[in-house]
């Protein structure tokens, strides 16, 4: 192996080799615990620490880096105590999630590293939004985030690249080539002679690294950050190495030819550079020794503490209130000038005002810049805002989604639209796995608020018509708004953008133009997690949201004899159960109206909520009326008789009357 190091001083040298010895040194202490039973899982980096190290000490403390499971160098480089990090891993309240994750499955903002989750993919996104952030605040940082040969194949990476070269961001997209995903080799997994080759596809500049070098590295990726910083973009670096042991130990490396593993190992990048810098006279036998005993009894001193901590102890009000960031409610009142508008000029009026209020609110989403998106709800924005706040953004709900996550990880708020709520999907696995489980795992919070048109009686087919909030209600973590009125979407879409967790805030299309409202003129707010009773009475309760509001005014008054509770729930997450028991306990029969279709709904949370809680008030069955159990037609016919509109009124005169 050649080293290059004319212009590298010598204490820097000296650093790099104990940055990278520290971590295998703690390695081969966990390979020992693990076969002792002290530890239950490791994910071994041995034969990598150059890369980790490399470009840890590349970037400033200032800049953020994404590390994966293989990436100890980094954490210990970064300076994270060994007592923290060897507590994390045991599961003990010392450590950083506070026993709820494992090993690398954690983020710091105090050391600016952001932790990986086990599908990969996101964490890419995450790091353009994170570079986004430092680019609109003119700040000159480098984003740093690691993947492996196998995580290439994801679509996550693909998105991620593109937005990074479409909006010159400066992100180090750092690729770990070391032969094996699991047990599937390189061969097996992509067809281009190097991964470095993907990013000529997308405009980008990219490198190939010996991996095993560390000198190479750093030199090679110091040169490079110092570059970003003065001009913005995107590189790809194809790291060059070996993974020496499985996948994690219990995999073991059978499938590995065992002249492939002669091979790397004689590249083994800590013994071949201890030998140079022995050449250069950096190093001596004793200052080895020394250095080698130094950090074992350290490792050893902060394993004795972290064995001598209690174990973890469960409280469920404890766990319930980190799922969520606290947030005190703030109220803001409106005046008395009103104006009579639709529902689209509310949610677009609220989010106007937003951005005037919150200097670092960016919004993205599919055409929402000069056209103003599909259903013009951000037209004109532009000329007031400007693109560096409102931006389109390519096709990548997935990539979009993780990067208002980095967004809010570095201090930004964000807005995303999608065209349709439909295509969520494409973006589902940030969504629920990143973005509501992010507070619980680490404390960050998801300052992100998701726009979600929806729902049928436009005649728009299977894949624009969904009204998909299930999706999200099932998820902890995430909160779900659903605004029936004007007047309830401009304060709640406030409310919501003023909350630092994440928001999923749905919007009927099909009331977009149809439904108007006095609506205040002014900025005000509406509190999450209370219903709206339209009307009052005696007979039965009615539950609904979104459309069904609409659909049981309209049933009500063709049958002004029946004397109803009319509930508009508004916030589906947090849900306002209070009212509803209150309700059926004043009228003792519940019938709850949802364009969903039936099965595992809203209706039928409502429904099990008030058997358990209400159920000696109840004068008969809870009955649940909902959309047909078939994806939704296209057909105006089809699409009537797939909706509850009509059967809403017949199950309502039947439970009237029971």
């Amino acid at each position: 192996m050649e080293y290059l190091n004319a212009e590298l001083d010598s204490k820097i040298q000296l650093k790099l080799y104990k940055d990278m010895l520290l971590p295998r040194l703690i390695e081969e202490k966990m390979l020992i615990l693990l076969r002792q039973g002290k530890i239950s899982k490791w994910f071994s980096g041995i034969g990598q620490e150059a890369i980790s190290v490399g470009v840890t000490n590349a970037l400033t403390s200032e800049e953020y880096v994404l590390p994966m499971h293989r990436n100890l160098g980094v954490f210990t480089t970064r300076g994270i105590p060994l007592d923290r990090l060897f507590s994390q891993w045991q599961g003990k309240a010392n450590g950083f999630t506070k026993g709820r994750d494992r090993s690398f499955h954690f983020g710091t903002q105090e050391y600016k590293i952001v932790g990986m989750i086990s599908h990969l993919g996101p964490q890419l996104g995450v790091a353009d939004g994170i570079a986004l952030a430092n680019k609109l605040k003119n700040e000159k940082l480098v984003t740093a985030v690691f993947t492996g040969e196998g995580g290439t194949s994801e679509g996550d990476f693909h998105e991620a690249l593109n937005v990074a070269a479409v909006w010159d961001l400066p992100v180090l997209f750092c690729i770990e080539n070391n032969g094996y995903g699991l047990s599937t080799p390189t061969n097996e997994q992509y067809k281009c002679k190097d991964l470095a080759n993907k990013g000529i596809g997308y405009g980008m500049e990219s490198h190939i690294i010996d991996g095993n070098n560390i000198l190479e590295v750093f030199t090679t990726v110091n040169n490079l950050c110092e570059s970003i910083r003065k001009n913005s973009r995107p590189v790809l670096l194809e790291f060059k190495t070996f993974r020496m042991r499985g996948h994690e130990e219990a995999s073991g490396t059978k499938y590995v030819p065992e002249e492939l593993m002669d091979f790397w190992k004689d590249k083994d990048p800590i013994a071949n550079y201890e030998n140079f810098l022995l050449d250069e006279e950096i190093l001596t036998e004793e200052l080895i020794k020394d250095i080698k005993s130094e950090i074992g009894l350290d490792i050893d001193k902060k394993l004795e503490q972290t064995f001598q901590e209690t174990p973890i102890s469960y409280n469920k009000s404890n766990e319930l209130d980190d799922v969520l960031k606290y947030i005190d409610y703030q109220s803001y009142d409106h005046g008395n000038i009103i104006k009579n508008i639709r529902l689209v000029d509310a949610i677009s009026e609220g989010l106007k005002q937003s951005m005037e209020r919150h200097g670092d609110l960016v919004i993205l989403g599919q055409d929402v810049a000069e056209y103003g998106g599909v259903f013009k709800v951000t037209e004109g924005f532009v000329e007031i805002f400007g693109k560096d706040r409102v931006r389109n953004t390519p096709i990548c709900e997935s990539a979009i989604v993780s990067a208002a996550m980095g967004l809010s990880i570095n201090g930004m708020k964000a807005v995303v639209e999608m065209q349709f709520a439909d295509f969520a999907s494409s973006g589902f696995n940030p969504i629920v796995n990143y973005l509501a489980k992010s507070h619980y795992r680490w404390g960050q919070h998801a300052d992100v608020v998701i726009r979600m048109p929806c729902g049928g009686g436009v005649g728009a087919g299977p894949f624009h018509s969904q009204t998909n909030e299930a999706w999200f209600t099932k998820t902890p973590g995430l909160k779900v708004l659903y605004p029936a009125f004007p007047y309830d979407a401009k304060g709640l879409l406030n409310t919501a953008i003023n909350d630092p967790n994440p928001v999923l805030f749905f919007e009927h299309k099909a009331l977009y133009r149809s439904i108007y409202q006095e609506v205040p003129t002014d900025y005000y707010t509406l509190p999450l997690g209370k219903a709206s009773i339209l009307k009052e009475g005696e007979a039965i309760s009615i539950v609904t949201y979104g459309a069904g509001v609409h659909w049981a005014l309209e049933v009500l008054e063709k049958h002004e004899g029946i004397k109803a509770d009319l509930i508009d729930l508004r916030t589906l997450q947090p849900l306002d159960t209070e009212t509803i028991y209150k309700s059926v306990m004043k009228t003792g029969k519940l019938i709850i109206l949802q364009e969903d279709s039936l099965f595992g709904g809203i209706a039928s949370d409502v429904s099990a909520l008030v058997m358990e809680n209400c159920f000696r008030y109840l004068d008969a069955p809870v009955k649940r009326v909902a959309s047909s159990e078939t994806p939704i037609p296209f057909a105006k016919e089809l699409e009537e008789h797939y909706l509850p509109k009509a059967r809403f009124q017949t199950a309502l005169l039947e439970l009237v009357a029971y």
